[in-house]
């Protein structure tokens, strides 16, 4: 496995970690009904929890090579590889097209 595939799941795991706090904090202060002093609270918290727990931080990436552009995210697999696994027929149901 690349180094950057196991670098990218470590990132999906602290996300997994904070997202249900950032999502409530982010509801607190977006609310208009909710007073200033608590938005400005809930604003305040939200800047200093880390940033590696924000889900923007995530990248897909092939799972075989690492490869960060052009990756299918049904198969979590670049476009080179997903052409060569589909010629030499190790996915059912896709095959390469002529004409």
């Amino acid at each position: 496995m690349h180094y950057l595939t196991i670098k990218d799941e470590k990132k999906r795991q602290r996300v997994q970690v904070f997202e249900k706090n950032r999502l409530i904090l982010k509801t607190i202060a977006r609310t208009q009904n909710l007073p200033k002093k608590l938005q400005w609270k809930a604003r305040l918290k939200l800047s200093q929890l880390k940033r590696d727990g924000s889900s923007t931080r995530i990248k897909n990436r092939c799972v075989l090579t690492g490869r960060s552009k052009a990756t299918y995210r049904f198969l979590k697999t670049s476009r080179i590889k997903l052409r060569e696994l589909a010629s030499s027929g190790l996915i059912p149901g896709v095959k390469k097209a002529s004409w």
